[in-house]
Formats: C-alpha cells, sequence, structure tokens
C-alpha cells in the first residue's frame, strides 16, 4: 500500500488531500517537526534529503511535491484530475503544476526569511539587520510578490481553475502558494478571485478529510513558525557585513535582472 510520510503541518497535506480525491488507499507514517521545526532524523532514512513531503510505493520513495503529483496521477488517476493530452488545458496544468514550487515559493521563502532575520539578530546588530531586511523587502521581494499575486488574479479571471473550467491537481499544488501569500503577503487585500479560490478548495470534502487525517495545517491562517530557520543566523551574519543600500540594488539587478 502507498505510504505518506507525513510531516505534521507541512506540503506533504497537499499529498494525503490528491489521495482522498483519487480515493486512492494509503497508510499514513507520522513525523513530528523538532523545536526548532526542522524536520525529525528519522526522515533521512525514507529519502536522503530527510525532507517532506515523501511517499513509498511498490518499492520506490518519490520525494518532491511535483514529482509526487505525476507519480499519483500517472500511476492511479485512471484519467482523473488532469487535462486531456495535447490540449490547452493540458498545457497550463503541466505550467501550474511546475511553476508552484519553481516560481512562487521562492519570494515567499524571502519573505519569511528577512521578516524574521531581524528578530533573531542580537540586538546590538538588529539596527542594521532591519535596516538591510526591509531594503530588501522593499526593493527586491515584495515587488515580485505583488506581481505574482496579481497574476494569479488575472488568470482566475479566465477559468474557474487554474488549468481550466474543471478541478485538477495542479489546482491542489497551487493551493500552498495562495495559503502562503494569503499568511504572509496579504493576499485577502484587493485579490478576490484568489481568495475565491481558497475558499473552493476548503470546501471540498477531499480536503475536509485530509485535514481531518492529517492533523491541523495552519499556513493559511496565521504565521507559523518555519523550517528555514537553522539558516536565518547564517543569513544574519551575512547581512552583518552588508553595509549599504547600493550593494543590495547590485544584487538586485545580478541576481533578479528585468526579462
Amino acid at each position: 500500500m502507498l505510504a505518506v510520510h507525513h510531516l505534521n503541518n507541512s506540503r506533504s497535506q497537499r499529498v494525503l488531500w490528491l489521495l482522498e480525491e483519487l480515493g486512492v488507499p494509503y497508510e499514513i507514517v507520522r513525523y513530528q517537526r523538532q523545536p526548532d521545526m526542522r524536520a525529525p532524523a528519522e526522515l533521512l532514512a525514507i529519502h536522503p534529503l530527510g525532507k517532506s513531503p515523501v511517499i513509498t510505493d511498490n518499492g520506490n520513495a518519490v520525494a518532491e511535491s511535483g514529482a509526487i503529483v505525476d507519480y499519483i496521477v500517472e500511476t492511479y488517476g485512471e484519467g482523473r484530475l488532469i487535462p486531456p493530452a495535447e490540449t490547452p488545458e493540458r498545457l497550463r496544468y503541466t505550467y501550474w503544476l511546475h511553476y508552484a514550487e519553481g516560481s512562487a515559493m521562492p519570494p515567499m521563502l524571502l519573505k519569511l526569511l528577512f521578516t524574521l532575520m531581524p528578530k533573531r539578530a542580537p540586538a546590538l546588530l538588529r539596527p542594521l539587520v532591519r535596516k538591510i531586511s526591509n531594503q530588501a523587502l522593499t526593493a527586491l521581494v515584495n515587488p515580485q510578490l505583488k506581481q505574482h499575486m496579481a497574476y494569479w488574479e488575472s488568470e482566475l479571471g479566465k477559468s474557474t481553475w487554474f488549468a481550466g473550467k474543471e478541478f485538477t491537481a495542479a489546482d491542489i499544488q497551487m493551493s500552498f502558494p495562495l495559503e502562503a501569500a494569503l499568511a504572509r503577503a496579504g493576499l485577502d487585500q484587493g485579490h478576490p478571485r484568489a481568495m475565491a479560490f481558497l475558499d473552493r478548495t476548503h470546501t471540498r470534502p477531499a480536503y475536509v478529510r485530509a485535514l481531518e487525517k492529517g492533523g491541523p495545517y495552519t499556513v493559511g491562517r496565521r504565521p507559523r513558525p518555519t523550517i528555514v530557520h537553522a539558516v536565518i543566523g547564517q543569513a544574519t551574519s551575512f547581512l552583518t557585513r552588508v553595509s549599504s543600500v547600493g550593494f543590495l540594488e547590485r544584487f538586485s539587478s545580478e541576481a533578479c535582472p528585468r526579462t
């Protein structure tokens, strides 16, 4: 039987939701976050990176949300939750399935990092770290988030779901960035279509069943502890060596050139 190695309050909640939508039998192997919110070492026995989500099925260990969705839909979907091949909807499905983690989530992570770093910096360095973090948010992160959220709003004006008129697994993937944007980026301010999308997902019976089985999932309800605490100290140390806005501007233009 397919096993979901489920870390509490994490992306693996989407895997449970997908399986519930398809009615696929599965078992949950539960893991609890450590006090620093990182995944426990036991997950290393399942996958060398020791992260969640990861599933095991027929002797295979599959990690990465997009790869897991692909595997489950291809193996168990029987044509469900995926548009027919060689259609415009199928192309949109593939795009949104991979956009969710590849493009939408990185600025969410940056938002979280630059928001938390001033709070966790040593007291003497806090003013400098706060100044640089605010500059990074203003010049780099917040404009990206605004652009992404406007993009979602526009695309959801074309169809009820991201790939088209029908609900697909791409919508399950996209739920996490929208939940994160609600918690961290003000999605509820001026994005009624995106908020309606979340409302529709939250009322799906399979979503409700997945919550009942997976446990509390609060990413879109309030800011939550994060798995990136371990890197904040290193990032703060780096920022203390940065003393000018000019560096940030050069970094922004070089790392994220306009196209």
